[in-house]
């Protein structure tokens, strides 16, 4: 399941919508409802746990991520982070048009990789994941590597 925070839709078809979960709407917070814990930060702490108990079982964990949409859709979607901040910053838009969103994902947007914010929100939330939510003390390695590789994270 994916881990980022997310909004369940209710747009592409009728009846109660679906929890696939890839409309995410913060890339830096884990989804509040996998956690027992709703008291604020309760969803970060349980994943922290979660995380620990794994890897003390000789569990790996492996993150499901996405990073090339984002729950606001097209210009009919709602404005609920990014597009309220620097809508072209952080989505692709036709060039000629720039009310309108490319869709190269097929969600109604498509985010703007080519801006270094944009990009830099992305590696930012990559070392979170992995710096502060997924490496524990009990790991054998710091800083963390990328498996079979000598490259490391700089925090």
């Amino acid at each position: 399941m994916p881990v980022h925070e997310f909004l369940n839709d209710t747009t592409c078809r009728e009846g109660p919508g679906h929890y696939w979960g890839y409309n995410t709407v913060a890339f830096l917070a884990p989804y509040h409802g996998y956690a027992a814990d709703t008291r604020p930060g309760g969803q970060v702490r349980e994943f922290k746990a979660m995380v620990r108990a794994l890897h003390q079982a000789d569990i790996e964990v492996i993150l499901d991520v996405v990073y090339n949409h984002t729950r606001e859709g097209n210009q009919m979607g709602p404005t609920l982070s990014m597009r309220g901040i620097d809508n072209a910053a952080y989505y692709r838009l036709v060039e000629d048009d720039k009310q309108y969103y490319m869709d190269y994902t097929g969600t109604g947007n498509s985010l703007n990789v080519r801006n270094p914010h944009t990009l830099q929100l992305i590696m930012d939330s990559l070392r979170y994941w992995v710096l502060r939510c997924t490496w524990t003390a009990s790991d054998s390695t710091w800083p963390p590597r990328w498996p079979g590789s000598s490259t490391t994270w700089t925090g």
